[in-house]
């Protein structure tokens, strides 16, 4: 699958390189421009390609936003995402790590009204950019692999979304749609950073269901 990623900080360079081992074609890019990875490319050449921000977006079957939330205006016009997958692994922290207040929205619905005709997941912003470098294992039964939430209100998206966690070793975990499910992934929330098997990350999930 062709994959671009917007932000090659700690995750979005995680993501790429695990991507490009697990077999996809990724296009990287940052705010400071592809000469600042070049080492990143050459490292993992032909499979990952150092480019501008839009060339990403319109290289993606999956764009990844792996920049910081409070960055998002700085994302190519939102016509460059019109039905794409777009995975938001974006915390809404300030630049001192304070939860920005968004009232009674959660971050990927602030994203999905950003970008309107994108198909927008949240994933991969509960887990610890090391524990994705060191602890996937596709050679486990998916109920014994760590498990990595995402939550949207398209259901193929997700299912896109899902197979991708499965490649790099980890276990899916839908927690439902951008509003009630995109809750519990947020700063501070019942899912947030919880380094657990799938099985019990989806045991958790139905007891937060049934608490509705």
């Amino acid at each position: 699958m062709d994959i671009g990623i917007l932000g090659a900080g700690r995750l979005g360079g995680t993501l790429a390189q695990l991507l490009v081992e697990a077999g996809h074609e990724v296009a990287i890019a940052n705010r400071s421009g592809s000469d600042s990875l070049a080492d990143l490319s050459e490292a993992f050449e032909p499979n990952l390609r150092a480019v501008t921000p839009e060339r990403a977006v319109r290289f993606g079957e999956v764009v990844f936003l792996a920049l910081p939330f409070r960055k998002r205006e700085s994302l190519p016009a939102a016509d460059f995402f019109d039905g794409k997958v777009v995975v938001d692994a974006m915390n809404p922290y300030t630049e001192n790590f304070h939860v920005i207040d968004l009232g009674d929205q959660t971050s990927s619905e602030v994203v999905a009204a950003q970008l309107p005709d994108a198909r927008v997941v949240k994933a991969f912003n509960t887990i610890y950019w090391e524990t994705l470098r060191d602890f996937g294992h596709p050679e486990l039964d998916e109920s014994e692999r760590i498990a990595i939430f995402h939550a949207g209100d398209d259901t193929e998206a997700k299912a896109v979304v899902a197979d991708v966690i499965r490649d790099l070793g980890f276990g899916p975990v839908d927690t439902g749609d951008l509003t009630s499910g995109g809750a519990l992934l947020e700063p501070g929330a019942a899912l947030y950073n919880r380094e657990i098997s799938t099985a019990k990350a989806r045991e958790k999930t139905q007891e937060l269901f049934a608490r509705r």
